[in-house]
């Protein structure tokens, strides 16, 4: 696989360059922020090498690429270069997209918190496997190594300030050391040591160092800033505003030694006397209120949480939901969100399971194979989400509905998790903690797997249209029933029929979506797109040469069973008069199945910005009983992809 031509295709059907304003990445998803989403062709990048799906949600254009998309990043930040600097890469103007307000929030909060789940995940691994081993007999817990593990494990949550610090003064675009020194000063221990001491009066600046001890449950809580959330994205948010202001007011001249200065010592009196008690109210609140749900009905919140998180992932919105977690855990050592995200996310490995038991598509199934995998063994569901499940639709509506059943299962159980690990097998060790019952775990693994086999079965009882036609039973290619390579298209098809193989190599897609109404629509008649992988074109079947167009893009084929084949390669290339093309044959012509009939250079027709599809049409099927056609897989010049029945 091409990691840079995928990079540079994707980067091209996204509006190009200069279009590009920012680019971040998640385990499975390239995220673009557009200047104008209009300049966007989400059918033809859902279309591309590497690509899985497209969404468009939180003021982002979404590529979902799966496991893969670190390469492609990495190969898309080699073209725009580091800073993904858009506007650079041409003079042309573009008019920028006004978002939404929420989108805007969205897309922070994104930027923000996407950057560190690899951290969080890791944390979560090693705690799994750390209660794991502690509940192995004889294992000594005060070992050094444990300890030092251990230590390892509580990092990214106990130095939390630092690392939103950089991750918020990135996505704001302030100064990200500046931003750090303040979340350092939150967790150094001198300042932890004078915020706890709720006793002694503290000023800087003769100003109070506001300090305070309120009540959790039956304990009383004195709050620290290590481990919290909310006072430094606040604080690193007046920063923000604090340079735009200094910026205006400084002389360019003096601005790199006195703008990082003044904001210091401003912010530091800022942080302990305002920003951080405000923050630290506002977490207090937000806990208070999703514990008030929690206290009202567990059963109520296991559901709400578990049916709909799959659903705010869709639209990144499960994003903005890890400050709830993670305020959670610094105020109370303990959270149940993760616990009914789990519900959420083993429910969505169900769905695809019961996708890959039910489908008669060998590359469906190996897609909610593989997705499922991904899901219930790391956690990471969007493969599930957007390869098969949501694509599908029932599947998506039974993981919901499996997933609040689990949820309200925990809730009755009252599961919790005592970290912030993912959800998955390789973690599920760390929702038995320490001062965790086992009733408690017990309830959780009850959750996962109500919501796991639940949705498995209840997918694979509600069904779902499948890629194939509901008839299907045999291959379409029975020669390559017996080869691991040919295993991607099933069709029901009589002996009698006339059989079509594919004119070109590459990647079927649905007539419908061909992107030409007058192709998708049919009206020419039925067959089947093809993505290219090389720029030959070869006879299918053997036929005479009917008619080869003056500008080598179509050619008319009549084989030998009198089907009438039009094969038009890429769309509106009628344009380029024959350039990048070339023909081998002549009207009139008598050819055997795999003669050479027309070559093109599929890289520079997209240098062109054409659409390389290759339609592939049966123009007279109206003359017989049917035309059967397959809408996904792999296609070479060996495998057959039409038939048509007399």
């Amino acid at each position: 696989m091409d990691y840079n031509k995928i990079a540079s295709d994707i980067i091209e059907n996204v509006g190009g360059k200069a279009n590009i304003k920012g680019m971040t990445h998640c385990f499975t998803r390239l995220r673009f922020v557009l200047k104008n989403s209009s300049l966007a062709d989400k059918a033809v990048v859902e279309r591309l090498e590497g690509v899985i799906s497209v969404v468009v949600a939180g003021g982002q254009f979404q590529v979902v690429c799966g496991n893969k998309v670190t390469k492609i990043f990495d190969a898309a930040v080699e073209i725009l270069g580091s800073e993904i600097a858009a506007e650079e890469a041409s003079d042309i103007e573009i008019p920028e997209e006004k978002q939404s307000f929420l989108n805007t929030v969205l897309q922070k909060i994104s930027e923000i918190f996407t950057p560190l789940v690899p951290a969080i995940a890791a944390a979560g691994l090693i705690k799994g496997l750390l209660a794991a081993a502690g509940k192995m007999p004889g294992f000594d817990t005060t070992n050094s190594t444990y300890i030092i593990m251990n230590t390892a494990s509580n990092i990214i949550f106990f130095f939390m300030p630092v690392f939103l610090a950089y991750t918020a003064a990135k996505a704001l675009k302030c100064s990200q050391v500046i931003a750090m020194v303040l979340g350092g000063l939150l967790c150094h221990p001198t300042i932890d040591a004078l915020i706890q001491d709720v006793a002694t009066r503290s000023t800087i600046f003769g100003l109070p160092v506001v300090k305070m001890a309120f009540t959790v449950g039956e304990s009383t809580k004195v709050f620290a800033y290590t481990e919290s959330v909310i006072p430094i994205l606040l604080g690193v948010l007046a920063l923000y505003f604090l340079e735009k202001l200094l910026k205006k007011i400084v002389p360019d001249m003096l601005q790199l030694i006195l703008i990082p200065g003044i904001s210091l010592i401003v912010m530091v009196p800022v942080m302990l006397v305002v920003v951080g008690p405000v923050g630290i109210y506002v977490g207090y609140v937000v806990q208070w209120l999703y514990t008030a749900l929690y206290s009202f009905s567990p059963i109520l919140g296991g559901i709400i949480v578990g049916g709909l998180w799959g659903v705010c992932v869709i639209f990144g919105a499960h994003r903005a939901l890890l400050p709830i977690g993670l305020n959670d855990v610094a105020l109370t050592g303990t959270n149940t969100l993760m616990c009914f995200a789990g519900s959420a996310n083993f429910a969505q490995a169900g769905a695809a399971l019961g996708v890959m038991f039910k489908t008669k598509s060998p590359n469906l199934k190996q897609v909610a194979a593989s997705s499922s995998l991904s899901a219930w063994l790391v956690g990471v569901t969007e493969p599930a989400i957007y390869g098969c499940n949501l694509r599908l639709k029932k599947p998506m509506i039974c993981a919901v509905i499996a997933g609040a059943a689990g949820g309200a299962v925990m809730g009755i159980g009252r599961a919790v998790n005592t970290g912030f690990a993912n959800n998955g097998v390789l973690t599920i060790m760390s929702y038995w903690g320490e001062g965790v019952s086992l009733s408690r775990f017990i309830a959780y693994l009850l959750g996962i797997a109500v919501a796991f086999f639940g949705a498995a079965i209840l997918t694979y009882i509600v069904g779902f249209e499948d890629d194939l036609p509901k008839s299907a039973s045999k291959q379409i290619d029975g020669d390559a029933a017996h080869s691991s390579e040919n295993t991607e298209t099933f069709m029901e098809v009589p002996s009698a029929d006339i059989m079509i193989g594919a004119p070109v190599a590459g990647k079927v897609i649905p007539m419908s979506t061909i992107n030409d109404e007058v192709f998708a629509s049919g009206v020419l008649g039925k067959g089947i797109g093809i993505i290219p992988q090389t720029g030959e074109v070869v006879a299918p079947a053997d036929c005479t040469v009917a008619l080869v167009y003056e500008t080598k893009h179509a050619i008319g084929l009549q084989l030998d069973d009198n089907v009438e084949l039009l094969i038009h390669v890429g769309i509106n290339t009628v344009e380029l008069n024959g350039k990048y093309f070339e023909s081998f044959v002549e009207s009139g012509q008598k050819v055997t199945k795999g003669t050479k009939l027309v070559s093109f250079d599929v890289d520079k027709l997209k240098e062109n910005g054409y659409d390389t599809t290759v339609c592939v049409i049966v123009s007279n099927g109206a003359a017989y009983k049917k035309v059967n056609v397959i809408s996904s897989g792999n296609a070479d010049v060996n495998r057959n992809v039409i038939s048509v029945e007399k």
